[in-house]
């Protein structure tokens, strides 16, 4: 059984009892360090870094590196994580969202810099189809399709920018579509779960400091690790770490 690939970022899942058991390892690679956290059955890794004093920001997470690290360890399968930020009144702050697709109109990353390799990026249908199950069995309160739109980062968009992507998609974030496009040059298998913690600015009079975000992605995190540790065990062998 190949290793689960996860990759989370405001939500802190290394904190967290179902991942308290994984080794600490810094992974080399020909694109730079990645930071990982590592069992048989997870290999773990925090995107923004793990010290809170000093966090990743956005538009400097290496995604290569991140996603060519879980490659060498052996996953085929990869779990994303996300906070986002909601562009629909009745996309509440507290929902989840299992996005079907994705806008990314700023540069993308690639591990290819010397050629053209023209991929088709898509999100996997079939981890996609798993992770809607398991919300529904838990009861959580889950879209199962949405589009994703992707912002550079690290600022937090307009009104008139939440306006416009609001016509096109349902939620906004800042790292979901640099690994998903990574993940399909891989050949990598990748899905999101996507934490609805604010409304984007203008949809709501009083728009959310950075501090009111993190910690509505904090409050959301118990439902995010009972989705991962529900998938572990169904499809992952077990889950011997999620205990």
């Amino acid at each position: 059984m190949k290793p689960l690939g996860i990759i989370s970022g405001t939500i802190p899942l290394h904190e967290e009892g179902v991942f308290k058991n994984l080794k600490k390892t810094p992974v080399e690679n020909k694109f730079g360090r990645a930071l990982v956290f590592a069992s048989e059955m997870v290999i773990f890794i925090p995107r923004h870094g793990v010290d809170s004093k000093n966090r990743i920001p956005p538009h400097r997470i290496n995604h290569r590196a991140n996603l060519v690290a879980m490659q060498d360890m052996g996953v085929e399968e990869v779990i994303g994580i996300n906070s986002t930020g909601s562009l629909k009144r009745d996309l509440e702050p507290g929902m989840i969202m299992i996005p079907g697709d994705y806008i990314s109109l700023s540069e993308a990353p690639t591990i290819f810099n010397d050629k053209a390799v023209h991929i088709t990026p898509a999100l996997n249908q079939e981890i996609r189809q798993k992770l809607i199950s398991i919300s529904e069995k838990l009861g959580l309160d889950v879209r199962g399709n949405g589009v994703y739109w992707q912002t550079s980062g690290p600022r937090l968009e307009t009104k008139a920018e939440i306006m416009m992507m609001s016509q096109f998609a349902d939620i906004v974030g800042m790292t979901m579509a640099s690994e998903a496009t990574i993940a399909a040059e891989l050949g990598l298998s990748y899905a999101a779960i996507c934490s609805v913690d604010n409304y984007g600015h203008g949809l709501v009079e009083k728009p959310l400091s950075a501090a009111e975000i993190t910690e509505g992605a904090r409050k959301n995190t118990r439902s995010m690790l009972e989705i991962v540790k529900k998938y572990i065990n169904e499809f992952s062998g077990g889950g011997k770490t999620a205990t």
